[in-house]
C-alpha cells in the first residue's frame, strides 16, 4: 500500500504521515528533508543557490546527519525551496523516492509531488493545507522549540514565498493531484487531523487494523 501525503509547508503533512505509517505499520519518507539537505550542504560548503550546477552536487548525502536540527532552520528550508525547481536536482532526487516509494509492503511518502509525479499510482492520495497564518504559526513555534530566533513575521513571509515558488515552478508545481483528498488542517488540532486522514485511507482501501 502506497500513500501519498502532500501539501505546502507547514500543513501538517509530515505529522499526519507519521500517523498513517505508524497506524499501517508503514515505512516513511519525508522527501522535503531530501531538498533540505541538498541546502544544508550548499549553505556549508559556500555554494551557490542560483547555480543548478552547484545545486546537483550537493545532492550528496554520505556525511549528512538527518536529525540535525539546522534542517529544520528557515534558511536552510528557503535554499531548498530555491533549488528545488531546478529539473536536474529532482531527477537526480525523484529515483531515490521512487525507490522508497516501490519497497516491498509499501511506504507513506510525504512531499509537494509525491501523487502527481513520485507515485502517480499510490493507493490513496491526501492533499493536506491551511491557511498561511496558521501555517506560519506551527512553523515559528516549531523553530523556537528547536530553539532558533525567529520573528512571527518573517517566518510568515518565507511561508508565502516559498508558496509561490512551489506553485508556480515549471517542474512539478505544488498542486493537488486529481484524485486527491483535500484536508484543511486549519482548525484541528493533530489527533483530529490525523484520525480524519486514517478515516479517508480506511474508507477509500476498505482497511483497517
Amino acid at each position: 500500500m502506497i500513500v501519498a501525503v502532500d501539501g505546502p509547508a507547514a500543513s501538517g503533512k509530515g505529522t499526519i504521515a507519521r500517523a498513517i505509517a505508524r497506524r499501517f505499520d508503514l515505512p516513511h519518507l519525508d522527501t522535503g528533508l531530501l531538498y533540505r539537505a541538498v541546502g544544508l550542504n550548499l549553505l556549508r560548503w559556500g555554494g551557490d543557490p542560483e547555480s543548478e550546477f552547484s545545486a546537483l552536487r550537493a545532492c550528496d548525502f554520505s556525511q549528512m546527519d538527518f536529525a540535525d536540527a539546522e534542517l529544520k532552520s528557515e534558511a536552510v528550508g528557503g535554499i531548498a525551496s530555491r533549488i528545488s525547481v531546478y529539473p536536474m536536482v529532482r531527477q537526480a532526487l525523484v529515483e531515490r523516492q521512487r525507490q522508497f516509494a516501490g519497497q516491498p509492503g509499501g511506504a507513506v511518502l510525504d512531499g509537494r509531488d509525491i501523487g502527481t509525479v513520485i507515485a502517480p499510482d499510490a493507493d490513496a492520495k491526501l492533499f493536506v493545507t491551511a491557511r498561511p497564518e496558521v501555517r506560519a504559526q506551527r512553523r515559528y513555534e516549531e523553530l523556537k522549540r528547536f530553539g532558533l530566533d525567529v520573528h512571527l513575521a518573517d517566518v510568515l513571509l518565507d511561508i508565502q514565498a516559498r508558496d509561490e515558488r512551489d506553485r508556480n515552478r515549471a517542474t512539478a508545481p505544488l498542486r493537488p493531484a486529481a484524485d486527491a483528498e483535500l484536508i484543511d488542517t486549519s482548525e484541528m488540532g493533530v489527533e483530529a487531523a490525523a484520525a480524519q486522514a486514517i478515516a479517508v485511507i480506511e474508507r477509500r482501501l476498505h482497511v483497517s487494523i
